[in-house]
């Protein structure tokens, strides 16, 4: 049995459309309602079929839906939900994709206080954006995180476990509070390191621009595939998750502090335990099946 037969994605970006894409492919009978705020995206939405309708207005767009997926940035979760709020159904689930929890949970429920609502985060993605960016199988075999407030029933939260198992995502349970700073630490502070240092290497005066490209080794090609990351949202995940990521800052600080230390007083031993610890971790992402082990990670060349 099917978990959900009316499914709303509102946001048709990268992830909103491959939603749909996998929608279509793994629940070929849900019908699929799109809504995007920018009447362009709706169009190219429209040209490419993404949905079976495309509404003109979020509150169209949620009248007859079992469930609302907001693929939205984190920023723009309140206001989008203020759009529709007088058209949800009143037995209708309310997810979403965003990158930080607490904040959106917080803005949902201030604008919708008696939906059911289960906050949600796919760990999926690429650097594109855009409707047709999308593919039917970004989350398969990645992880997707829903993180219910104290109370929610549980037959919610198991419908949408299998939502997203359907998409073939595995499916993690935690809270809000756990979920934002673990986030923090695997997603966005790599992704502030990563915008830091495109952004310094570009800055430099003694090394051209041209220099920077032409020269790129494999660790800063693949800071500058996570630097091409959407703007807008990766703006609102920082600012919503300030608190979180603040902190691991201040322990990144401290350990980039440790090496150098380490570096200045030549200590080798102390640099090569944290390198041995390091490279475990990388084995690990491997044997769990959460990245390539091909050389040059998979790149053709």
């Amino acid at each position: 049995m099917l978990p959900f037969a009316r499914v709303t994605i509102i946001g048709l970006g990268l992830i909103g459309s491959s939603v749909a894409r996998g929608v279509r492919a793994a629940m070929p009978t849900v019908r699929i309602t799109g809504y995007d705020a920018d009447p362009d995206v709706r169009a190219i939405a429209d040209r490419i079929d993404l949905a079976d309708d495309i509404a003109d207005s979020a509150g169209a767009a949620v009248i007859d839906a079992d469930l609302v997926m907001l693929c939205v940035p984190v920023g723009a979760m309140g206001a989008v939900a203020a759009e529709f709020v007088d058209d949800l159904p009143a037995d209708a689930i309310v997810s979403d994709v965003g990158g930080s929890k607490e904040s959106v949970l917080a803005a949902l429920r201030a604008v919708l206080p008696d939906a059911t609502i289960v906050p949600g985060h796919p760990v999926a993605g690429t650097e594109h954006s855009g409707p047709e960016a999308g593919f039917a199988t970004l989350f398969r075999g990645r992880w997707c995180i829903l993180t219910p407030e104290d109370g929610t029933p549980d037959a919610p939260v198991l419908r949408l476990r299998a939502f997203w198992e359907a998409l073939g995502a595995q499916v993690e349970v935690m809270t809000p509070k756990h979920h934002d700073l673990v986030l923090a630490v695997t997603s966005h502070v790599p992704h502030l390191i990563a915008y830091s240092i495109v952004g310094t290497a570009s800055d430099l005066e003694e090394v051209t621009q041209s220099e920077v490209i032409k020269f790129s080794a494999g660790g800063f090609r693949d800071f500058t595939r996570i630097a091409a990351s959407d703007p807008t949202m990766w703006r609102d995940v920082f600012l919503n998750n300030r608190e979180a990521v603040l902190e691991i800052l201040q322990r990144l600080t401290e350990d980039v502090t440790m090496l150098q230390r380490a570096i200045r007083w030549g200590d080798g031993e102390q640099l090569f335990d944290l390198f041995t610890r390091t490279r475990a971790i990388r084995r690990s992402i491997i044997e769990q099946g959460q990245d390539d082990a091909k050389p040059d990670f998979g790149r053709s060349h």
